[in-house]
Order: structure tokens, then C-alpha cells, then sequence
């Protein structure tokens, strides 16, 4: 796989992935117009350039299925919420569910409960605990690794964690998005730069009634290193395109 060393997922673990994903589709039709009127009517948040950024999703989705994973920067609990609300409408996910992207949150914020781990696994969610063990945050990439080479979507954020200075930082990319990518042939990374108008900081969710600004990049990270230095160049790829997307945010409101 591109030069980038892998546990393999046990038959176990793959048995668990696709009946995740099998009880996911099921009930679909049932959560996701419920999220898609929670976050447009009770929080009030409205996407601004909705339209177009569906359109190009869809189009980046029709034109090949080779391996697509989402990088965002992050500074709400929901940030990945909202981006699936903005990408598609949840008519669309319930036709075409590996569109949904998986995502990989903070076990203490998102799974501490049975309720909420019962959630989480409807929601294609694939808990990752900070500070856990190399063989569990390991586990975890590979099956995001796994998933993609299935041509299903996933979502992550390079930085980690909440942003608390606001910003990117250039410096922040974990190795974790640059090993999937370099363990995954042809795998194009699509970039989404969000933010509510109203957000300085971090915070657990954006500003009820807020306006959300989000621009979309497709890149298709490449690296000729080998070992360490391709998985931080592979990262720093990404970031990079995330910070340039950031910069012209910001340079739009002046």
C-alpha cells in the first residue's frame, strides 16, 4: 500500500463494520431528516452557499469512485454534523449512504454513554479515545483505510481537536490523516474550510441563527519521501491547503 506499513483488520472486525453499516442504512431514513430540521430550525444555522457546494460534492461523487476522504478544520462539537448537512441533502445519504461520511470523534465527548455510543454507531461514527493506546488509534485508522478502499467517505480533522487560538495552525497536522492517505492508492482528499460568520473561537457549537461560510477544495495529496517523513509531508499537504483556504476567508472580509 504505497510504500505505508498496516495492521490488517481481523475477520471480526470487518464482520463488525459491515453490519455497523448495514443497521446505519437501515434506520437512516428515520435520523437523518430529523438531524437536517434540528440544525436548520431549532439551531438556525443556514449554510450560505448550499447549492453549490451540493453540486460539487455531487459532481466530485459521479465523476469516479476512487477514494475520497474529507479534511476539515475544527471548532465545534458539530462541526461534522454540519458538514454532512452541508454536502447533501438527507434524501440523498438515505440513496446513496456511502456518501454519508464516517467519522471518527472523541470517544469522551461522543460515546461516554450507552445512549450516546448507541447514537454514534447509527450516526457512522467510529469513536477514537486521545491519548489512547498505538494499537487502538491504529485499529482505528486502518479501518478508516479499509472503508475507503470500499469507495465509502470519511471525515477527519487533521488538527486533531478543537482549534483554541481559532486559526489553523500550519504546524498542526497529526500523522494519522497522513498515514490513510498514503495507505490508500489514488485517494483525493477534499478540503472543507467552514465557519460560522459569528465564530472568533472554539466553542461546543457554532452561534444559534449563525451563517455558515464553506468553501470546498479537492487535492490529491503526493509525496516521493518514504517512512515518517512521507506520512508529515502527506499531512502538511493537506493543512497547507486548509490554512490557504482560511487566509482567503479572511481576506474576503476585509
Amino acid at each position: 500500500m504505497s510504500g505505508e506499513s498496516r495492521l490488517e483488520l481481523s475477520g471480526a472486525t470487518r464482520i463488525h463494520h459491515l453490519v455497523q453499516r448495514a443497521i446505519g442504512r437501515l434506520v437512516a431514513p428515520l435520523w437523518l431528516p430529523i438531524a437536517a430540521v434540528v440544525l436548520r430550525f431549532f439551531c438556525g444555522h443556514r449554510i450560505e452557499n448550499r447549492p453549490s457546494v451540493q453540486e460539487e460534492f455531487r459532481r466530485l461523487r459521479a465523476d469516479t469512485r476512487s477514494p475520497l476522504l474529507i479534511c476539515a478544520n475544527h471548532l465545534t462539537l458539530v462541526d461534522s454534523f454540519v458538514i454532512a448537512h452541508a454536502l447533501a441533502p438527507a434524501w440523498r445519504y438515505a440513496i446513496d449512504f456511502d456518501a454519508l461520511p464516517w467519522n471518527t470523534p472523541e470517544e469522551t465527548n461522543f460515546a461516554n454513554t450507552p445512549l450516546h455510543r448507541a447514537l454514534a454507531y447509527l450516526a457512522k461514527c467510529i469513536p477514537i479515545r486521545r491519548g489512547g493506546s498505538r494499537e487502538d488509534i491504529a485499529n482505528v485508522l486502518n479501518r478508516v483505510v479499509y472503508l475507503l478502499d470500499r469507495g465509502e467517505v470519511a471525515l477527519l480533522f487533521p488538527e486533531g481537536g478543537r482549534s483554541r487560538s481559532g486559526r489553523i495552525s500550519s504546524e498542526g497536522a497529526g500523522w494519522g490523516v497522513g498515514r490513510i492517505v498514503g495507505a490508500v492508492p489514488g485517494c483525493r482528499v477534499l478540503c472543507v474550510y467552514l465557519r460560522g460568520r459569528s465564530q472568533v473561537t472554539w466553542s461546543d457549537r457554532p452561534v444559534k441563527g449563525d451563517r455558515i461560510y464553506v468553501d470546498l477544495a479537492c487535492i490529491e495529496p503526493k509525496s516521493d519521501l518514504r517512512g515518517a517523513r512521507r506520512t508529515r509531508d502527506l499531512a502538511q499537504q493537506i493543512i497547507k491547503q486548509l490554512v490557504h483556504m482560511e487566509e482567503s476567508y479572511f481576506d474576503g472580509r476585509q
